[in-house]
């Protein structure tokens, strides 16, 4: 798994260069399915349940499973995404919201509280607590900041298969749900809009944007549960020498 999130991690790195006004997202997902390839991996999103690029591109209002496409990017735009390898048959799963150009500084503000949202999960990922103090973790970082946790989607557990169980709810309240134990890797990801509103599905079957046309952001992480503190697989760096720093509230990003 580590080798599949570094190769995940090393393809989004190989489209952020590229990412500014005039770039189509076909492009980009063009970028990053070479770059899984070349380095012996597979896209985990080609082909899943007919899902048709190797990346999911969600600009703006668009919360997740944006499809890429021919229309270029434009200055303002907001960006999500979500990329997944699998290695040999283990898989890894992130994701990263990126401005496109200048942006309003409600967007930069909105990106910026949903990044320390996934962190603030990550923090209390720790073997012996329980899933829900992951989830309310998250929900109290967007809450506080005055945005809307989506509730239509959630992470989940990876491993030999790029979904498996416990989901991993970006909203929950503390001790509940299941322990946390080493072992288990899962995939957290706040999904975030502007303000409270639903999430619906396009005629594609994918593209997911908000009811209202607020602006959503997404991002993720693929981390491992171990009795050191939860290790982020797809950080930069050594996967295993990356940990959560929990006391005075510091992260490592």
């Amino acid at each position: 798994m580590i080798q599949a999130a570094e190769i995940n991690r090393a393809a989004l790195e190989a489209i952020e260069p590229l990412i500014r006004p005039g770039v189509t997202t076909a492009e980009l997902n063009a970028v990053a399915e070479r770059a899984i390839l070349v380095r012996g991996g597979t896209p985990a999103f080609k082909g899943y349940r007919g899902f048709p690029a190797a990346i999911c591109t969600s600009r703006n209002e668009v919360v997740v499973h944006g499809i890429p496409d021919l229309r270029p990017l434009e200055p303002g735009d907001i960006v999500a995404i979500d990329i997944g390898t699998f290695y040999q048959g283990y898989a890894a799963d992130m994701a990263k919201t990126y401005a496109v150009g200048a942006i309003s500084p409600a967007a930069r503000r909105l990106m910026k509280v949903t990044e320390a949202a996934l962190y603030a999960g990550i923090a209390a990922a720790q073997a012996g607590n329980r899933l829900g103090d992951v989830s309310a973790a998250i929900q109290m970082v967007v809450e506080k900041a005055g945005f809307w946790v989506v509730r239509e989607f959630v992470g989940h557990g990876i491993g030999r298969e790029f979904h498996e169980s416990p989901e991993v709810p970006n909203f929950g309240r503390v001790g509940t749900g299941p322990v946390l134990r080493p072992g288990l890797v899962l995939a957290i990801e706040p999904m975030v809009t502007e303000r409270r509103t639903s999430v619906s599905i396009l005629e594609d079957g994918w593209t997911a944007p908000t009811a209202d046309g607020s602006l959503a952001a997404h991002f993720e992480h693929t981390v491992a549960i171990t009795s050191d503190g939860p290790q982020i697989l797809t950080a930069p760096g050594s996967p295993l020498a990356h940990r959560i720093v929990v006391q005075g509230g510091a992260h490592g990003a």
